[in-house]
């Protein structure tokens, strides 16, 4: 092999690596409105998205697989829970906290935070992420 045909292979795999992911880039960025349905953003979602990243709950929880690994998956809580399962905890985490071992603080919620978390996770649970992260409660 030659100097000139090694350099021709590298640079026509390096342009070949470079057109296949700007491609893929922009299909997964035409994707995002089809799998988050930002038309359902409310108020409240936007309120309890606050409240999530004011308490910063990515620091135990994760939401889509990304945060710490702690405590509980966030993304499809209202599908293993349900709204008001999920509504329960958090009242319950505005008294006194939560869990055994691995115990969620107290974070003196409002009624309005609760209501706009609730809103964030079930808009979060319907985020198309393809099944991912794999989890089951329990």
């Amino acid at each position: 092999m030659t100097k000139s045909s090694v350099r021709n292979i590298c640079i026509g795999g390096s342009g070949l690596t470079l057109v296949i992911f700007l491609v893929l880039t922009y299909l997964t960025h035409a994707s995002f409105p089809e799998r988050t349905h930002p038309e359902n953003i409310s108020e409240e979602v936007v309120w309890g998205k606050k409240v999530w990243e004011k308490h910063v709950c990515i620091d135990c929880h994760t939401l889509l697989g990304e945060g710490a690994y702690y405590a509980p998956e966030l993304g499809n809580v209202i599908t293993r829970l349900g709204e008001e399962g999920v509504r329960e905890i958090l009242e319950i985490t505005a008294e006194h906290g939560w869990g055994g071992t691995r115990r969620m603080p107290q974070f003196d919620l409002s009624e309005k935070d609760i209501d706009g978390l609730v809103e964030f996770f079930k808009w979060m649970n319907n985020v198309n992420a393809s099944n991912w992260p794999p989890n089951k409660e329990g």
